[in-house]
């Protein structure tokens, strides 16, 4: 008998060490990922060397993340216009368009930082279902560029500027069951339902290298959305409703995180088309390792310009 009882806390205690991110935790990160997907695919590296007028660039990508059976995902859509003012200079006006589905459900912690006081001792496992949602990701943005072929760099090309954008999560809910704890078998929903608005200054460097009629450009953007935001939900059952910010009750600034992407962009300049082969693998190596929880991120940008 005490053999047995050892080996069940063993298991409990293996359980505990390989247990999920509780509700909250991820339902920020999938969104936040969504973001730097946007960021490493902006419209800022259109060529205009060979125009002294205006270029034009369209751009189309889909980008899926997920977190065990949560997902987020769908097409990425911008565009955007580069008037050169020398041989050296630019500047760039771009819009942007991401319309992404949320969707899945399964066994997690329910957690409520933004509502720390809640009938409900937490964090308690729980069943997530009924998700379908939708997160709407749209911007504008101005940049200068400038191009350079001096120094050790070779030909290389600096960007900075800004984006105003707004992420509106809709119907981003789930119907939840308390499966532990004194209130077992507790049925609610939470949401995270809310408008996050930032002004989002950038600066970025590509490398440029021509072979032919090819181009290969690594390059790196440094975006930081401002300001932070508290992450907003609301949670209710049949004994309470309560909405909470986890700014405003003393939980922090959680929403809208620094971001550092790096990409490769393979373009054949007879056809215009430009392939962002890197962020597809730099995406999916580095978003696990920078939001926790998220298990894959894929994401895939081909931009055309003329």
């Amino acid at each position: 008998m005490k053999a047995a009882s050892s080996i069940v806390g063993l298991l409990l205690a293996c359980g505990s060490a390989a247990a999920k991110e509780d509700i909250e935790f991820v339902a920020e990160h999938l969104p936040e990922v969504a973001m730097d997907n946007r960021y490493a695919t902006l419209p800022v590296w259109n060529d205009w060397s060979d125009n002294d007028g205006w270029t034009f660039a369209a751009q189309a990508g889909f980008g899926h993340t997920s977190a065990g059976n949560l997902e987020i995902g769908g097409p990425m859509l911008a565009a955007s216009a580069t008037r050169a003012l020398s041989t050296r200079w630019a500047i760039n006006v771009m819009v942007f368009a991401d319309t992404l589905r949320l969707s899945g459900g399964e066994q997690r912690q329910l957690q409520t930082l933004f509502a720390p006081s809640t009938p409900i001792v937490r964090p308690v496992d729980a069943s997530f279902s009924g998700l379908d949602g939708e997160m709407r990701h749209y911007g504008a943005g101005l940049s200068a560029a400038m191009s350079s072929d001096r120094g050790w760099l070779g030909e290389h090309r600096w960007v900075g500027g800004v984006l105003l954008e707004e992420v509106g999560l809709r119907h981003y809910r789930w119907n939840f069951t308390l499966l532990a704890g004194d209130s077992a078998g507790t049925r609610g929903e939470i949401d995270f339902d809310n408008d996050y608005r930032h002004a989002t200054p950038f600066v970025g460097l590509q490398l440029v290298r021509e072979r032919g009629d090819w181009t290969f450009s690594p390059h790196g953007l440094i975006a930081l959305p401002l300001p932070r935001r508290g992450f907003v939900g609301h949670i209710s059952t049949a004994e309470f409703d309560i909405h909470g910010d986890t700014a405003e009750v003393g939980n922090g600034k959680h929403f809208g995180d620094p971001s550092v992407t790096l990409g490769l962009d393979i373009t054949y300049r007879p056809a215009h088309l430009s392939f962002d082969v890197g962020t597809v693998l730099t995406q999916r190596l580095l978003e696990p390792e920078v939001h926790k929880g998220v298990d894959s991120d894929w994401v895939v940008s081909v931009r055309w310009q003329h």
